[in-house]
């Protein structure tokens, strides 16, 4: 930096010589080399030449590795992200494998439950007809044995009346013909 503006400070005075030689005579050219310091510019141009190139490639070159050892990282990060997401993709894989067999066995155990309830709902369903046959048929029993203890109550009363009003000789002689008749005579 200092290099510069020492030449910057060279191309001031230069311009500042010109600019005086311009006032005084017009516009000419000066061709004394001391006066227009040809010498001192080619000094400090080899100067800035030899050692700039010398800065200038030093400052390159750290620039030239930094981006070297930038694009190495960046490699790496890369390589070792494809390899992250290669990993995640055979997770993904597994998993969705392990989703599929689970489903599979969740469809396998739902099947065989829908066919233990419906296997045990027609057993209920059966069980119950029969407990409900076995019902109706002692109700019809206990019915029907209401309507012949009716049926005997009222011969019995019917035959008490009779009794009590008395039997007459025609109907008495056909009950004795009757029941000798079935004792086989």
């Amino acid at each position: 930096m200092g290099t510069f503006l020492l030449l910057m400070a060279e191309a001031a005075a230069v311009g500042g010589e010109l600019a005086e030689g311009a006032e005084h005579s017009g516009f000419g050219l000066n061709t004394n080399i001391l006066e227009t310091n040809l010498i001192n510019l080619a000094i400090i141009i080899t100067v800035l030449f030899v050692f700039g190139r010398k800065v200038l490639g030093t400052t390159l070159k750290s620039r030239r590795e930094n981006i070297e050892t930038a694009i190495k990282s960046a490699e790496q990060r890369a390589a070792a992200a494809a390899k992250q997401l290669q990993e995640a993709q055979q997770k993904l894989t597994q998993a969705q494998a392990e989703a599929t067999r689970i489903k599979a066995e969740a469809e396998e155990s739902a099947k065989a439950a829908q066919k233990v309830i419906l296997d045990q709902a027609a057993a209920d369903i059966q069980r119950m007809q029969e407990t409900g046959a076995a019902d109706l048929n002692a109700e019809l029993d206990k019915a029907i044995a209401q309507l012949r203890q009716r049926v005997v109550n009222q011969a019995l009363q019917k035959a008490e009346a009779q009794l009590k009003a008395g039997i007459s000789e025609d109907a008495q002689t056909t009950i004795i013909d009757r029941s000798i008749a079935q004792l086989g005579g």
